[in-house]
């Protein structure tokens, strides 16, 4: 027994108990890391913006970049997906940085447990244990190079794959890995070091890619090619041991040479680029309408342009594809860098001279005032103080409406839009989509329009002209590839956009043309130029089947290029557009309701020669407009063999009246109201009668002969 007051020892435990309680305090200790891990990954996330801070980059319609934009750190850091990466790269990273990136979560434990023994072994590192997926953590957040830092860096490249697949990671690696100087991102450096997208790379090129990111400052090729050379040279030999290329191949790559020098980025349609950044300002892609080698052709043909001006002239391009309004073309200005080149002159708006003289026949022709044919008088005259004059100062007497508009006289169009009205001139192009501005805030529509008396930009005024191009229907212009198409507004019939295609068509070329230089014969070009006032603006605008070119020529600040005008300072610029743009087969053709006639005496009355008055108006009340009693409209006419005669006949309207088949009037009628007419055949026809006012009625019908 123990002594009497002695402490009173308990027995000893036994093995098994303390093993179990060992066990116990483990288990909670994991426990209590593992809950302390899962709260930590989710009020500590790994922070993502960096990845999302990326350049903005415009694209032209096929992908290929027109122009980057540096982010707010002033950083090259264009966005790209694995999708857009060359296949052999990526095959090259994966088996030179981490190739086990597809089976490890985040860390990979067997090359942790190589890196540490040869640690131990050698007295030194030997060989890293950094997953791409660490590297992504490190990119993301500044992190620390020693062991606390590593242990940080391993706990976000976990959170990083519980978050995030293993495309998306990769994705992050592209985007955010340094290239040297600020250059991030293998899209970035394959731009600046071989001047292309990272899509297709030659072995020596992406074997270089893979290595610069190892030491981005001491190996930048631009700075120490033969470093650069020496570590690309180095992962070529290296995956050649592991057998990922053959020994040949990797040989062979090393005979390339090293980019010495960093390439410009791309740098196409700047103005367009810098509107597109503004309007889109959260988009990282941007993707246009433009076509990157039309675009490259235009620049080039202003940049030759520009060296033959020398009194500081500039100009600016606007090319719209007819059937879908997609600009494919866009220069804002000759030289983004030169004096005042960074003004976007396509937007800006200036006095666009006799160029919107089309616009006031073809409203004109749609009221059937007028014809081509039509005669009307060059002469002296004056509306209240204002007395138009032409260019040379003279008169050419009476002349026809096509030779009015082919040599630009002033008279006749100013005399047109009296008749048709200034406002309504401003309303049709306004409805057409022009923003029109005026010389002060009072003022207004005026007969001086036709001379160039309003402010309008390139832009608008070549899709005005796409509008003559469409029919006579104008939609506003797309910039983008996901812009939906605007809505339609229909400024004049098709028969009046015929009739300025076939005016225009035949518009006197300029100075040195007509000597073999002309169009191409596969495509029929319809131009109008116009010169502003004190020559401070000259255009050339004009279409053919399939495209739509807009040239404007003068100076930033406006001032005066004495002797510069549309036809010989802006049209060959033109024509030489259209020779860039691809073929197309064929021209326009008339619509069914032209009036096909080479002299005014051939038209019906109404339309052998204009007057500003209307001299029949009083008649006109009193008559209402024609009707076709027969043939109705939708009819079918059945033709007998024998007597093949068909009698047109028409109630109402101003006399004398005429008829029109097909576009081709028919002999003056002998009797008022009716005619008789020989079909020629089958088919369907248009006949239509028009009055002493101009008015009309058509009615479609069928032929068809008797069974």
């Amino acid at each position: 027994m123990p002594p009497s007051g002695a402490a009173r020892l308990s027995p000893p435990a036994s093995g098994g108990s303390n093993r179990f309680r060992r066990l116990k305090r483990f288990g909670i200790g994991l426990a209590a890391t593992a809950a302390l891990l899962v709260a930590a990954n989710f009020l500590f996330p790994p922070d993502l913006s960096r990845g999302r801070e990326s350049s903005t980059v415009v694209l032209a319609a096929d992908g290929t970049m027109l122009r980057g934009f540096l982010t707010a750190d002033d950083k090259w850091r264009l966005p790209v997906r694995v999708e857009d990466v060359d296949a052999r790269y990526l095959r090259l990273l994966l088996a030179y940085e981490d190739r086990r990136f597809n089976d490890h979560s985040g860390v990979d434990v067997t090359a942790v447990g190589r890196a540490a023994w040869q640690f131990i072994t050698n007295m030194g590192v030997v060989s890293g244990a950094s997953t791409l997926t660490m590297q992504v953590a490190r990119l993301l957040e500044p992190i620390s190079r020693d062991l606390g830092g590593k242990a940080f860096q391993m706990t976000r490249a976990l959170q990083l794959e519980a978050r995030l697949t293993k495309e998306e990671i990769l994705d992050l690696y592209l985007t955010l890995a340094p290239f040297g100087g600020n250059i991030e991102g293998v899209r970035a450096a394959s731009l600046a070091y071989f001047g292309k997208e990272p899509k297709r790379l030659t072995l020596a090129e992406a074997a270089l890619l893979v290595a610069l990111p190892q030491s981005p400052e001491r190996n930048r090729p631009d700075r120490s090619p033969a470093r650069a050379r020496a570590q690309r040279d180095k992962v070529l030999r290296i995956l050649a041991e592991k057998g990922v290329i053959g020994e040949r191949e990797a040989q062979e790559a090393m005979q390339d040479s090293v980019p010495a020098a960093r390439i410009a980025m791309p740098f196409r349609a700047p103005h367009l680029a810098q509107e597109a950044r503004r309007e889109r300002p959260d988009a990282r892609e941007i993707v246009t309408t433009i076509d990157p080698r039309i675009q490259a052709a235009v620049e080039g043909v202003l940049s030759g342009e520009r060296r033959s001006f020398g009194d500081g002239g500039d100009m600016a391009v606007v090319v719209i594809e007819n059937a879908t309004m997609k600009t494919i073309a866009y220069a804002g200005s000759s030289d983004f860098w030169g004096d005042n080149g960074q003004i976007d002159l396509a937007r800006s708006a200036r006095s666009p001279g006799s160029a919107l003289k089309p616009f006031i026949y073809g409203i004109a022709f749609d009221d059937m005032l007028l014809h081509p044919e039509t005669l009307i008088d060059d002469k002296p005259v004056t509306f209240g103080s204002y007395a138009p004059r032409n260019f040379d100062r003279g008169f050419q007497g009476t002349v026809s409406v096509r030779d009015a508009l082919h040599m630009s006289l002033n008279v006749p169009a100013v005399s047109v839009l009296d008749r048709i009205g200034p406002v309504r001139l401003s309303a049709t192009l306004q409805q057409g989509g022009a923003r029109l501005s005026w010389a002060t805030k009072f003022a207004g529509p005026s007969l001086p329009m036709a001379l160039g008396g309003v402010g309008i930009t390139l832009e608008d005024m070549t899709t005005l002209y796409a509008a003559i191009a469409n029919d006579g229907v104008a939609r506003p212009a797309l910039r983008y590839r996901d812009q939906q198409p605007g809505e339609a507004h229909r400024i004049f019939g098709p028969v009046a956009a015929w009739y300025l295609y076939d005016i225009l068509r035949g518009s006197p070329l300029p100075d040195g043309w007509a000597m073999g230089r002309g169009l191409e014969r596969g495509r029929e070009v319809a131009f109008k130029t116009g010169t502003s006032y004190g020559f401070r603006d000259a255009w050339s605008l004009g279409w053919s089947a399939s495209y739509t070119v807009g040239v404007w020529t003068g100076r930033a600040d406006g001032s005066t290029r004495p002797g510069e005008l549309g036809r010989n300072a802006a049209a060959p610029i033109l024509l030489r557009i259209f020779q860039l743009l691809p073929p197309e087969r064929g021209g326009k053709l008339p619509p069914p309701d032209a009036i096909r006639v080479s002299n005014a005496e051939a038209l019906p009355p109404a339309l052998q020669r204009f007057s500003p008055y209307r001299m029949v108006a009083g008649l006109a009340r009193k008559a209402p407009p024609p009707v076709i009693a027969f043939p109705p409209d939708g009819a079918v006419v059945e033709l007998n063999d024998k007597d093949p005669a068909l009698i047109l006949r028409a109630d109402g309207g101003a006399r004398p009246l005429r008829w029109v088949v097909d576009g081709t009037p028919l002999p003056a009628a002998p009797v008022y109201g009716q005619i008789e007419w020989s079909p020629k055949g089958e088919g369907f026809t248009r006949v239509t009668v028009i009055d002493a006012e101009g008015r009309a009625a058509t009615s479609k019908i069928r032929l068809k002969r008797e069974m």
